[in-house]
């Protein structure tokens, strides 16, 4: 666990609310499935971190549909699991409708805030990674159009998109950012397929690097980044492994290590609710680096997006937040 994010967790954990014997978790997963290789994925890692740690079992659920949500909340609730994690902002609603039924337990929800006396909402400023993953790929362009596609079309994603194309003319003003995003429904976020083919299209309109922030859908996107012998940009986890030396970078939302938090919060009796927000300076957000990108991000990129996540962490670079106005500076 990064030392920054590990000493902002456990200040942000440190009013307690529970008894380490009531703990009994549960996770409802986002559309896609846990093993998206994305977000939900990191989530499901956080949890297995903890089972290995503390012994404790996680019971997770999928859902297929959107009515699934609420019905899987309420059922593990009846069932006396706490905390409950609720996994994206679609379950915002559910949250709110099946605390209020079972105060006596603890909820958490990612990606969204829901304020309850016993719900946790934890938050990430994408913004930040994003701006430092626009950069890169600015640097890595031989074009001078990058690419970016979302999953479904909402403001969250924008956000995304916003803080990309920002760090992208921080680097190079005259950049080209070509934007697509998957779709309007949940469906949007488990389509690999339309993935391929919105970032063959933006190939095809002179793009290099092209950023996913899509779920399972970036898949087909970083697929077909590397089938053309460009570059993809992977989002959430570290999915640099997938297809070595043509994914630039990651740009990676610790919900790994807030979903472990969370839950060793709750074992410790140290839960609290209340809304947590992740960015640079808590090491929440960042750039994936490793041995399968070790040979297209040369030593002066690197160092000059570190430079910028100091700047940003330290409150020099201020990154536009896309929710605050849902708008996205030219």
């Amino acid at each position: 666990m990064p030392p920054l994010l590990a000493a902002a967790l456990i200040a942000l954990l440190s009013a307690g609310v529970a008894r380490a014997a009531e703990v009994a978790p549960a996770i409802v997963f986002d559309m896609g499935g846990k093993f998206d290789k994305s977000f939900n994925e990191g989530v499901h890692d956080g949890a297995e971190a903890f089972t290995r740690a503390s012994g404790i079992a996680v019971r997770e659920f999928e859902p297929q549909n959107d009515t699934q949500r609420e019905q899987a909340l309420r059922n593990f609730a009846r069932r006396g699991q706490t905390p409950i994690i609720a996994v994206g902002f679609n379950q915002a609603t559910a949250v709110k409708t099946v605390s209020a039924e079972f105060p006596a337990l603890r909820f958490v929800i990612i990606d969204s805030v829901v304020e309850a006396p016993n719900v946790q909402s934890i938050l990430f400023r994408e913004e930040q990674g994003s701006y430092l993953a626009g950069m890169l790929a600015a640097m890595r362009s031989a074009t001078g159009k990058i690419g970016f596609v979302g999953g479904m079309d909402i403001p969250l994603i924008r956000k995304f998109a916003c803080g990309y194309a920002a760090g992208a003319r921080a680097v190079n003003p005259r950049v080209e950012v070509l934007q697509n995003m998957t779709g309007s429904t949940p469906a949007a976020w488990a389509d690999p397929v339309r993935g391929a083919e919105l970032t063959r299209s933006q190939i095809e309109r002179g793009a290099d690097v092209v950023f996913h922030a899509a779920g399972a859908t970036g898949l087909g996107v970083l697929q077909a980044a590397a089938d053309a012998g460009k570059f993809g940009i992977g989002v959430d986890s570290n999915q640099n492994m997938l297809h070595p030396g043509h994914v630039l970078t990651s740009m990676v939302k610790r919900v790994d290590v807030a979903t472990r938090a969370a839950l060793e919060a709750a074992r410790a009796g140290t839960w609290h609710p209340g809304t947590q927000v992740l960015g640079l300076g808590e090491n929440g957000v960042g750039l994936a680096f490793d041995e399968n990108n070790a040979g297209v991000v040369t030593p002066a990129m690197r160092s000059r997006v570190d430079e910028a996540k100091a700047d940003i962490a330290a409150g020099k670079i201020t990154v536009h937040d896309y929710l605050s106005d849902n708008a996205c500076p030219n």
